[in-house]
């Protein structure tokens, strides 16, 4: 019966075996982490700062607001709808850089500020609620491709700056005086409509494009944009933002109210059909059965598995009960004791005493021996399964080489 841990192969030690569990999961992170980063600065700087007059990437604003400046227009960034709607006071131009982004009290909001203040209102590539507010009456229709187009129209500031890059949505409108230039499919990309009583007009442009700073100084786009932006001596310039504490909604619509009607029906009857089904597949619980096992594993294996894994967890307390517990149970048969009583020392103590009396001293110990505390170390463990085989076999010697009387007396 003789368990030596020293006989079993040592097992990886912990870190490596560590590594190994880990290094796949860890390789995969490290590869979507490089593969990100990779992106990142592939994709960085293209929409960094669009329309952004503070911006020199491609498509930011820094050229125009410079040229801006060196003709005597101060640029005021604005970065709410609050903070917009007070700087647009009379005599300024306000830009609006994405309208279609602004709740409708935003737009609201902007617009009632800035109606009975002279000045003009620039919005670029405005959608339908925001014609609906700004210019009423003006239709928007199919975007045409960005590209050089001729003025075609009477507006001052277009006919100086003669061909510019403009495109994108096209606007219509049956309102008289209105300017219509740059047409894309005989449809205006650039629509100026006249300012009422209070003096300030609106600007709807399709495309931003002669805005950026790699297109300004390409044919008339400075020119343009310049005439379009700085007719007065303050510009603000707003830049709207989803995080904007104003463009929060009382009536925005939630999640479930973006799934289409008849839901909760469809729900209702998958939870019908789940429930027979779950009731179908679900496992039966009954008596154990015995079943053959598909490969035979030796006894030797196994205990050396088990040896292992109370090494590893320094189970020493684990593997001294499960030593003497098996001991115990193989001597009871030996000394007479009945296999219900061989784990009670009461019992199987004075047995073992009357067996080992022929060896003087053999049973000093017996009881700590048998039913002692855990080892200290490894060691001890060791000493633990030497002391118990041998006391094992010297039982087994004594049963074989015991005098037993013949039939015939």
């Amino acid at each position: 019966m003789t368990t030596t841990a020293t006989d079993a192969p040592a097992p990886p030690s912990t870190a490596r075996g560590l590594w190994s569990r880990l290094r796949g999961p860890l390789l995969a992170l490290l590869l979507l982490v490089v593969s990100g980063v990779i992106l990142g600065a592939l994709q960085s700087g293209e929409q960094h700062g669009r329309l952004d007059p503070r911006s020199a990437d491609r498509t930011g604003s820094r050229a125009l607001s410079q040229l801006l400046a060196s003709h005597g227009v101060s640029t005021q960034v604005a970065t709410s709808s609050e903070e917009a709607a007070a700087a647009a006071g009379p005599d300024t131009t306000l830009l609006i850089t994405d309208p279609d982004v602004l709740t409708q009290d935003q737009l609201t909001g902007l617009h009632t500020a800035t109606a009975h203040t002279p000045g003009r209102t620039v919005l670029l590539a405005p959608g339908a609620a925001a014609l609906e507010t700004f210019a009423p009456g003006v239709q928007m229709e199919p975007p045409a491709p960005t590209s050089v187009r001729r003025p075609s129209c009477s507006l001052p500031a277009a006919h100086r700056a003669g061909s510019a890059l403009l495109g994108g949505l096209r606007y219509t409108t049956a309102a008289g005086g209105a300017d219509r230039c740059y047409p894309g499919a005989g449809t205006a990309t650039l629509l100026r409509l006249p300012a009422p009583d209070n003096g300030r007009d609106t600007v709807l442009l399709g495309s931003a494009d002669l805005l950026y700073n790699h297109h300004l100084a390409e044919h008339g786009n400075a020119s343009l944009a310049l005439q379009l932006l700085g007719t007065r001596k303050h510009l603000v310039w707003y830049l709207p933002s989803v995080s904007d504490p104003s463009s929060a909604q009382d009536d925005q619509r939630g999640f479930l109210d973006l799934i289409p009607s008849g839901w909760r029906w469809a729900l209702l009857q998958l939870a019908f059909a789940a429930v027979p089904a779950a009731l179908w597949r679900a496992r039966r619980l009954g008596p154990l059965v015995a079943e053959r096992l598909p490969v035979t594993v030796p006894a030797a294996e196994t205990t050396e598995g088990h040896a292992r894994l109370y090494e590893q967890a320094n189970a020493r307390d684990r593997a001294a009960a499960v030593l003497r517990s098996a001991t115990r149970a193989r001597l009871a048969p030996l000394i007479g004791v009945a296999s219900a009583h061989a784990h009670t020392a009461d019992v199987l103590l004075p047995s073992l005493h009357a067996h080992l009396t022929s060896a003087p001293g053999a049973e000093t110990g017996l009881d700590a021996l048998l039913f002692g505390p855990a080892p200290a170390d490894d060691r001890a463990l060791v000493h633990l399964a030497d002391q118990l085989d041998a006391l094992e076999s010297s039982i087994v010697s004594q049963e074989r080489h015991a005098p037993r009387e013949h039939p015939d007396r």
